[in-house]
């Protein structure tokens, strides 16, 4: 009996490691950004008169996000800067042209998170690569974490974030209107992701 007994608790553990593997394994949930309710804004300092503000409206990527261990997150984003909207057709033209985001020649804008610090029960220091412009420069963003959470109407899971930063432009090589038009840019993040599975298709 007591054989028994002994063969028994070892067949147990035996089927209980995989599933302890698995759990040690397990990763951070993944999500892409929902479109429609990210936003990624500017301002700058205009001839000392007011700060206007510019939103690119097209961009992909995503980031991985564990509530439990926040510093454990990877986030990554790409920018088209020709989707930018100013409010204003030749503002427009001014800011993606060769004076300042050239966008015939720069094609694009990149985020990839390298280190994370959390300061509060929901609040970090986001530090990551930013290019623009052609060129790489460390930024750092204070992430404010909203919630999570299971969207009412359409059973989405959502993950949600605000975020601000600060840089200088002419660390990106756009010195142009210096000083007048202001060197220092305020970044402002809304953004909400969409869970996925494995296989790229939403968790519901």
């Amino acid at each position: 009996m007591k054989a028994f007994a002994r063969t028994a608790l070892v067949a147990a553990a035996l089927f209980t490691l995989p599933v302890v593997a698995q759990a040690a394994e397990a990763k951070p949930d993944r999500y892409i950004y929902d479109p429609v309710h990210t936003q990624i804004e500017f301002r700058a300092d205009h001839l000392g008169f007011s700060h206007p503000t510019g939103r690119f409206l097209k961009f992909t990527g995503g980031f991985t996000f564990d509530p439990a261990a926040p510093e454990s997150a990877e986030v990554h984003i790409s920018i088209d800067p020709a989707s930018l909207d100013m409010g204003s057709n030749d503002w427009q033209r001014a800011m993606t042209g060769s004076e300042f985001l050239d966008v015939a020649k720069y094609k694009e804008i990149t985020f990839k998170s390298t280190k994370i610090l959390r300061t509060g029960d929901k609040t970090g220091k986001m530090t990551g690569d930013l290019t623009i412009h052609g060129v790489t420069r460390p930024v750092t963003l204070d992430v404010t974490y909203n919630k999570s959470g299971t969207h009412p109407y359409n059973k989405n899971y959502l993950a949600g974030f605000s975020a601000t930063a600060t840089l200088k432009r002419s660390d990106y090589g756009m010195t142009f209107g210096l000083p007048g038009i202001g060197d220092v840019v305020e970044i402002s993040l809304q953004v909400e992701g969409i869970r996925q599975d494995f296989n790229g298709i939403d968790k519901k």
